[in-house]
């Protein structure tokens, strides 16, 4: 059942429905195929590329939609209730734009942004590392100058759209100050000595590549580096902010997608002759799912207000991502078994959604650490 929403401007309730246009389309009829095939879906990012979906909070100037996050995210939501491979790479697209859109030079983004934004490039995030996750600090992949250039070494683990992408924003150490010794860079996906290894087998988002990429010496003009020179981690951590909002928006999408499925087989499925959703003990689990849903949809759209207002977020991006993930666990965990045997199965999506729910808690920043980050912030 559709979402009812309360869109800012009349062009943006066009763009929900141009989203839902696009999800019904191309992305339901293809979702449970691909994603038991492992199919990277590239086609569904340069259809959404040229509808226009993919640069929503980017200038238009740039070739964006100069549309504000809260309009975006929804878009994002709408897009996750099908397929959440496709918001999550999506959210990470945006992700990937952002050090250049923020922190580039005009000639940067006259030259990269419009075909990033226009889904002819797509992109992907190379900032973790197999012994730094939640510690973006310890990071060991180097970047040495090299005359008009800089040479960089190691491995970035966890990357979404790993060796599909067609460009990668990279966190490399430039110096042995730390956190302040790390840059930002804009890596071609056909730079010499840039590979991808194996693909991770894991357990949920199949469509979803995410595999490490090697770097070795991979050369990278001094052009492409993002911001000054020990600028990176400022750039990695301003970014994520708006990234979990994206994946607090794909994970209430999932959740609505699981609310949905859960809802009309419960309305269609017969015990003691009526449907299981007039029994009592149903019905308030499905109560308690869609409170979750609109919870976690109400905490993301405030965090992404306070954005677009151009106030302090971080604090808030941390609740919407914790509270919207852990939702989605729950709701999708529930929806398994309001279906009871059936949800154990292929034969429903509710499967699959459980799992997909699972690593929003995990990437972005575990849930643990978004705690860590809102008691800080009480603690200023």
């Amino acid at each position: 059942m559709p979402v009812t929403r309360l869109m800012p401007t009349p062009e943006a309730d066009d763009l929900i429905v141009l989203t839902r246009s696009i999800v019904d389309k191309e992305l339901r009829p293809r979702v449970d195929e691909a994603e038991r095939n492992a199919d990277f879906p590239r086609d569904v990012f340069r259809t959404l590329g040229a509808a226009g979906l993919l640069g929503l909070p980017y200038p238009e100037e740039y070739g964006g939609g100069g549309q504000p996050y809260e309009v975006y995210l929804q878009v994002l939501e709408e897009i996750a209730t099908a397929w959440a491979s496709v918001g999550v790479g999506t959210s990470v697209h945006a992700l990937s734009c952002f050090g250049l859109s923020m922190f580039g030079t005009e000639e940067q983004k006259q030259r990269h942004l419009p075909d990033m934004l226009g889904g002819e490039l797509l992109g992907a995030y190379c900032l973790s590392e197999a012994h730094a996750g939640s510690d973006p600090a310890a990071i060991r992949t180097r970047a040495v100058r090299d005359g008009d250039g800089y040479v960089i070494t190691g491995a970035k683990a966890w990357t979404t759209h790993g060796g599909k992408a067609d460009f990668y924003k990279v966190m490399a150490r430039t110096s042995d100050e730390g956190g302040r010794g790390i840059s930002c860079f804009l890596v071609p996906a056909d730079a010499p000595g840039l590979t991808a290894d194996v693909p991770e087998s894991k357990m949920g988002l199949m469509g979803s590549t995410t595999a490490t990429m090697l770097f070795d010496g991979v050369r990278v003009p001094v052009e492409r580096r993002l911001g000054a020179e020990g600028q990176g981690l400022p750039i990695a951590l301003a970014g994520l902010d708006a990234g979990r909002l994206g994946i607090a928006a794909v994970a209430t999408g999932v959740a609505q997608g699981a609310l949905d499925v859960a809802v009309r087989y419960a309305r269609e499925r017969e015990t003691f002759g009526r449907p299981i959703i007039e029994h009592q003990g149903l019905a308030f689990l499905l109560a308690d799912m869609a409170v979750a849903v609109e919870t976690a949809r109400a905490t993301y759209l405030h965090a992404a207000r306070l954005k677009d207002a151009g106030k302090p977020y971080s604090r808030q991006a941390s609740i919407a991502k914790l509270v919207a993930t852990d939702n989605a666990m729950q709701v999708t965990t529930d929806a398994v078994q309001v279906l009871g045997g059936a949800g154990y199965t292929k034969d429903f999506p509710v499967e699959r959604f459980m799992r997909e729910a699972k690593v929003m808690q995990i990437f972005e920043g575990t849930n643990q650490i978004q705690r860590l980050v809102i008691s800080r912030g009480l603690a200023r």
